[in-house]
């Protein structure tokens, strides 16, 4: 261990990060001109040292160069690896690690994704066997990570009380969907009323009303009563919900059948999907 090699390693982590000089050294509370010597074969006070490890979401064994064998406190080392600064920062670190995590069932290492996946198409990687499966998009026109470990109860996780067949006849019905379409376009806080879906999506009146009767039932608006011109009028504001988007994710899917994989691994799995 050269103790010389931290510059080197802070620079390379900077630019990693895509972060100034500039930035580091505001938050580490020093002049650029300092990192700019540290990356310049120059040594950190020893004091900045958890403060720079802190800043890039590493551990101070690797800011002098040394691997992780002890993983003992993984899950530690995991939260502040994602936690960046930024909600966005954290979820695109987040979903490096997920990229290392499907990775790492073929033996893999893989640090970060290429820029170049998934310009102009989209690309996918799964792992398949009796355990469970994983499905990963990688292309930045659709990114997502799903892991679905094996459940012992199909019935009860899939079955048992549920109406698939109601369920997928309300929301193909053109208006409930182009409702549920409009209403993940704007702000949940606005109300709205079966005459603003009339004069958006040119649905009657009464066909609005049979709309929100079928959305309030899978309790995805929300009432509210005003008083106005001495009549009771009923608002309705959305209650979105991440399983629409998700459900517009993997029905994309069957529609548009996955063709290009960088990485696929089905010899795993024996026994059907649903036994």
């Amino acid at each position: 261990m050269d103790i010389k090699s931290i510059g080197n390693i802070i620079a390379k982590l900077r630019k990693e990060k895509g972060v100034t000089q500039e930035s580091l050294a505001k938050y580490a509370q020093v002049s650029t001109q300092a990192v700019s010597k540290w990356e310049n074969g120059g040594v950190p006070d020893t004091e900045l040292l958890p403060k720079i490890a802190d800043f890039f979401g590493v551990s101070i064994d690797t800011l002098f160069g040394r691997s992780i064998t002890d993983y003992s406190d993984i899950e530690n080392a995991i939260a502040k690896k994602i936690c960046t600064p930024t909600w966005e920062e954290r979820l695109s670190t987040a979903f490096e690690l997920c990229w290392v995590i499907q990775t790492a069932h073929n033996g893999d290492t893989v640090k970060k994704i290429q820029d170049e996946l998934g310009d102009k198409k989209q690309i996918y990687s799964s792992i398949v066997d009796d355990s469970g499966f994983t499905l990963m998009g990688l292309s930045r026109r659709l990114p997502y990570f799903l892991i679905a470990p094996e459940c012992k109860d199909k019935e009860l996780a899939f079955f048992e009380g549920i109406d698939y067949i109601q369920f997928f006849k309300d929301f193909s019905d053109k208006a409930v969907f182009d409702t549920m379409i409009l209403l993940n376009k704007r702000e949940r806080d606005k109300g709205f009323t079966p005459n603003w879906l009339n004069k958006n999506l040119g649905i009657e009146i009464e066909k609005g009303i049979e709309v929100i009767k079928i959305l309030k039932k899978y309790k995805l608006i929300n009432t509210t009563q005003i008083e106005m011109d001495d009549t009771t009028q009923e608002i309705y504001t959305y209650n979105p919900t991440p399983s629409f988007v998700a459900l517009l994710i993997f029905a994309r899917e069957m529609i548009d059948r996955p063709q290009n994989w960088i990485f696929y691994n089905n010899s795993g799995r024996e026994k059907p999907y649903l036994l």
